[in-house]
């Protein structure tokens, strides 16, 4: 089933290039941001922003399978974007990662993304 017949929409995000394994980039959709993070090849998609506290998760780092925010170390696994450590609570919005033609997309619904606040 393609994207348009299943109510989704692609989202290009950046190039596969932009994001080296080991490495992350912040990706801007809108007014909406989405953090990109390669995995020793595996590439995972989440909201950009801290879910505590308004925070660009790009400036934090990655520390094993998850992702750290550096304003209140906030942890999250890249999986599923449930918040390992505190103060935060609310998991990050994952979204599924395609790559397509060299490109790094997201299958997300029409309008805003979803983000946790």
């Amino acid at each position: 089933m393609t994207a348009a017949a299943s109510g989704l929409r692609r989202v290009d995000l950046c190039g596969l290039e932009e994001v080296p394994a080991g490495t992350m980039k912040l990706c801007e959709v809108g007014d909406d941001l989405v953090l990109v993070v390669n995995l020793n090849g595996q590439l995972h998609a989440t909201q950009g922003v801290c879910s505590h506290e308004y925070f660009e998760l790009d400036k934090g780092f990655l520390t094993g399978e998850s992702i750290t925010c550096a304003l209140h170390l906030s942890r999250f696994s890249l999986a599923d974007g449930e918040p390992l450590d505190p103060p935060a609570e609310l998991p990050l919005v994952v979204y599924p990662v395609i790559v397509e033609g060299g490109r790094v997309l997201i299958e997300v619904p029409p309008g805003s993304l979803e983000v946790s606040r």
